[in-house]
């Protein structure tokens, strides 16, 4: 499938058995990646990684994401005047080279449960620090995602399951 997005058209790869398609695979685009900043917050100094993925995301390294101060900080690393245009605030905890722990503070709408370009720029984040190691998996309270990222010049996979959230109907 191709779908057209704010950030561009994404092309979607799905993986179907007997009629029912299990997952989903997006090419989600080239990750633009900064240098490690720091960011002076009102009682301390964060340092994180500026990765976007269409839309922009500030990535720190935390001990523990049941106990990081993601509803403390989110908002002032988002409304940071280093960031004109807000910023989301991811807060990743390593579990091993291959699997994180993720919570987001997205830009306008405060934690969510799960966040896809996140999940990516964490991914991307931690690689590039060689912390983390492709392919990584990544645990948010709203599910699992897998990403894959081959490097710099390389696309960002993200494979996900394919469930049913809602069902509705719109008259137009």
């Amino acid at each position: 499938l191709r779908i057209e997005t704010g950030s561009g058209i994404k092309t979607l790869k799905l993986d179907v058995k007997d009629g029912i398609v299990g997952s989903v695979t997006v090419d989600m685009g080239k990750a633009e990646v900064e240098r490690m900043m720091k960011l002076k917050l009102s009682d301390r100094t964060v340092s994180f990684v500026p990765v976007s993925m269409g839309n922009p995301h500030a990535v720190q390294v935390v001990e523990n994401v049941d106990t990081a101060p993601v509803l403390r900080q989110g908002p002032l690393i988002e409304n940071h005047p280093a960031f004109p245009n807000r910023v989301n605030a991811g807060f990743m905890e390593i579990i091993d080279r291959h699997h994180i722990k993720l919570r987001v503070f997205e830009r306008g709408a405060g934690e969510t449960l799960a966040c896809g370009t996140g999940a990516c720029a964490a991914a991307v984040s931690g690689i590039m620090q060689g912390l983390l190691d492709s392919p990584v998996t990544v645990h948010a309270k709203g599910g699992v995602l897998d990403i894959d990222w081959a490097g710099e010049d390389a696309p960002v996979m993200m494979t996900g399951p394919a469930v049913i959230v809602f069902n509705g109907t719109i008259e137009l």
